[in-house]
């Protein structure tokens, strides 16, 4: 049997090269991880994602996390999703507060740090100019769409180690859209950088309660 394909989508000030540390814990999927265009634009984003999202597991963190909610909220047949702290819009003003002062007193640098604290680095970011602000203004118009009720099946996650204002917004979001949501251990925001073994663990484990092939 082929190994079931999951697509890995990254957030903002980041690229792919974020799942390095995933990679190691997900040998038994064809794992695929898009550099996105990082457009500032949704419907340009998600029309580079619908493809190769189509009929695979899907998994995002923060922005990443963010664009699955709504590839979902579209109807884009995905097998299930893992998504990892979305943005919540308005279910949760003032959120994204702190990433934005981070931003405006330090750039990139501080952006990043903020939202995903010490493990990424500025190494982690794309290299192209603007492309975070834009990102960023982007994310933070973003209100949540309760996805069909025949859309693939979607688990939020929160971190254990995130700051109560995210349970806050994942569950806001659970009730606002109709989704479980689960705890991930050893991990805050950077889910993918911090505990990526349990993350890993819970995109496999709901991926075989969903589906009939995923790996054992």
């Amino acid at each position: 049997m082929s190994r079931p394909r999951l697509v890995l989508i990254h957030g903002a000030a980041t690229t792919a090269r974020i799942w390095r540390r995933m990679l190691p814990h997900l040998t038994d999927y064809e794992v695929v991880c898009p550099d996105r265009p990082c457009s500032g634009d949704l419907d340009t984003e998600v029309a580079a994602l619908a493809e190769p999202c189509t009929d695979a597991v899907i998994a995002g963190v923060s922005g990443g996390a963010t664009l699955g909610l709504e590839l979902a909220a579209r109807g884009v047949p995905f097998r299930a999703a893992v998504l990892h702290e979305p943005a919540a819009g308005s279910l949760a003003p003032g959120l994204l507060a702190h990433v934005a002062e981070g931003l405006r007193t330090s750039g990139v640098t501080g952006f990043g740090r903020a939202l995903y604290g010490p493990e990424w680095t500025e190494a982690d970011a794309p290299t192209e100019p603007g492309v975070v602000d834009r990102e960023f203004a982007m994310f933070r118009a973003f209100e949540p769409t309760p996805p069909p009720r025949d859309c693939g099946p979607v688990l939020l996650t929160v971190g254990a180690h995130s700051p109560p204002p995210r349970h806050a917004s994942v569950t806001a979001l659970g009730h606002h859209c109709n989704l479980p949501w689960t705890t991930i251990p050893g991990t805050s925001h950077a889910a993918h950088l911090e505990s990526p073994q349990a993350f890993a663990t819970t995109i496999r484990t709901h991926a075989h309660t969903n589906q009939a092939d995923a790996p054992q």
